[in-house]
């Protein structure tokens, strides 16, 4: 089984990491290029969860892409998906087996899209029968494309990536979100806000978690934690942070796979300090 998806990796990756590198660059530029000019603006799952017709058309231009050349891939998309995390678990747990499924969130960040507060991203990622083999993540405001490759490291701008070097917990830059899910998901980040906050050097809340996860892997921060996440937030950023040689789990410990929500992801050299203040603070979730 494993010899099957490495020969299938192997055989397509070049293709499958520029289709992905191109669907992310042209949505991103379109994006980028609709800064302040969104028409319309509706909300998911409660009132902080926006979405706009530049999240919708960001897909579906990624979506078109990706079909033209593997007209037989599955997609999972952040706006294909009803709002909710039981709705997303369910879409998820529907697909998560197919051989090829692309995991695509358009729009990273809309609420920052939506204020015009330049920290957003694209996200693109292609797991093989449930383990991500390719992720993208690019950031259109910077021109930034971070790419990793199963077993091939993580780049941006053709340098090969690396993460942070710190040791202690105490030295790190971190980072999270304020999830939209005010009921179960904010209160519960908050309390790992509260017990990480003088367990750092200091936290930022940039509102965009693959750019998160992304600059975890490149060594900008040290570690990234957030509840309530979906796959097309993490899967790409994932990938990233393990193939720059940090690590990515639950906030548990568990081993990162598709279904995680609840993600913890550093430089690995600071991953048990930070998983313990999660379960100090009971902000595991």
């Amino acid at each position: 089984m494993a010899n099957e998806t490495t020969q299938a990796y192997s055989v397509g990756s070049k293709s499958y990491t520029a289709v992905a590198i191109s669907a992310a660059a042209k949505a991103g530029e379109w994006i980028r290029s609709k800064l302040g000019e969104y028409n319309q603006l509706n909300t998911k799952n409660g009132v902080h969860d926006l979405v706009t017709e530049i999240d919708k058309g960001a897909e579906t231009m990624i979506r078109k892409l990706i079909l033209t050349h593997f007209p037989d891939h599955m997609i999972f998309g952040e706006e294909g998906v009803e709002p909710g995390p039981a709705a997303s678990a369910a879409a998820l747990s529907e697909v998560s087996d197919a051989e090829f499924l692309w995991i695509v969130d358009p729009l990273d960040g809309t609420t920052n899209f939506v204020h015009g507060f330049p920290f957003f991203s694209v996200s693109i990622a292609l797991a093989i029968k449930g383990e991500v083999i390719v992720g993208v993540v690019y950031n259109p405001n910077h021109d930034e494309m971070f790419v990793a490759e199963k077993g091939k490291g993580a780049y941006l701008r053709g340098k090969k990536m690396a993460v942070a070097p710190q040791t202690k917990l105490i030295e790190g830059l971190i980072a999270t979100g304020l999830p939209a899910d005010r009921g179960y998901a904010l209160p519960v980040n908050l309390k790992g806000l509260q017990e990480l906050s003088p367990k750092v050097r200091n936290i930022r809340v940039a509102g965009s978690a693959a750019l998160h996860m992304a600059y975890v892997a490149a060594g900008r921060l040290n570690g990234f934690w957030e509840i309530g996440l979906n796959a097309w937030d993490i899967a790409a950023g994932a990938l990233m942070i393990q193939e720059s040689g940090g690590k990515v789990t639950d906030t548990l410990g568990n081993p990162y796979s598709l279904s995680v929500r609840n993600v913890v992801g550093t430089n690995g050299h600071i991953h048990q300090e930070m998983l313990d203040a999660l379960r100090e603070g009971e902000a595991t979730g």
